[in-house]
């Protein structure tokens, strides 16, 4: 592992294991991992070996989200994602193969933007859930603000991305958002289980059938994606945004004007 982090993968049979690893910073994600991650989507979605791949994390959480100085602010870092890659957060080219994910403790932010990008999750027991971009100031930019509303439905998905709060994996599979749980250390076998069972079906009928899945749905996602450059642009503009990032860096809490 680097000090940044890294995204490793590993091969197994057919499946495509996807493991995200920055321990140390309970797995926030850099600029440098989130072009990792979309090369692997990538090398998942082009190989034809690869049936079936499997995102899982490292250590006791899966997520705290992003590494936010370093996306956010004036010591923000380039991001390079190369033109005609698998977006991970499915905004833009989705993978054509089934996604697993294996969730544990924390699953933050971008965390829960992630696994609503795939297809299936598991969660261990100990997961905890919060979308609180709005707490830091700004708002759900990764799908959370269409996908949250297709899995849960309308006052569910606002319940959780208006109160900003924390919530079980008893709650998250409750709601939708979640299809198993399992005891802590057991998540990623699961998934693998999972995955290799997708795998042993045939590989053309599994595509088509996400294809086709995606297309009922595609409407919708087109006019809500399309909008987020406009409130991307309204909320990181904002004092509040500036506000969000000096708490989080000062670790206090937030005192925000609505401007």
């Amino acid at each position: 592992m680097t000090s940044e982090g890294q995204i490793r993968t590993e091969v197994h049979d057919h499946v495509f294991k996807i493991i995200i690893d920055n321990v140390a910073k309970k797995n926030a994600f850099t600029p440098a991992m989130m072009e990792q991650l979309s090369d692997a989507l990538t090398e998942l979605h082009d190989n034809e070996a690869y049936r079936v791949g499997v995102i899982c994390a490292e250590g006791r959480d899966f997520t705290a989200g992003l590494d936010m100085p370093k996306f956010f602010g004036p010591t923000a870092e380039k991001r390079n994602t190369k033109e005609g890659n698998v977006d991970p957060f499915g905004l833009a080219k989705r993978c054509r193969k089934p996604v697993v994910t294996a969730v544990q403790g924390i699953v933050f932010t971008i965390g829960i933007e992630l696994m609503l990008a795939g297809d299936i999750v598991v969660a261990a027991s100990d997961a905890r859930f919060c979308q609180m971009e709005a707490k830091r100031g700004i708002a759900p930019l990764g799908g959370a603000h269409f996908r949250f509303l297709s899995r849960a439905g309308w006052g569910d998905a606002m319940y959780h991305l208006f109160l900003c709060d924390e919530f079980s994996a008893e709650r998250a599979q409750a709601i939708g958002l979640v299809q198993e749980v399992v005891a802590p250390g057991e998540q990623v076998a699961r998934a693998m289980a999972l995955a290799a069972i997708i795998a042993r079906n045939a590989p053309l009928g599994i595509q088509v059938t996400k294809e086709a899945a995606a297309k009922y749905i595609e409407g919708g996602e087109a006019a809500a994606i399309a909008y987020i450059p406009k409130i991307r642009d309204r909320v990181l503009s904002s004092a509040d945004a500036k506000e969000g990032i000096q708490s989080f860096i000062e670790r206090r809490a937030a005192v925000f004007q609505g401007r």
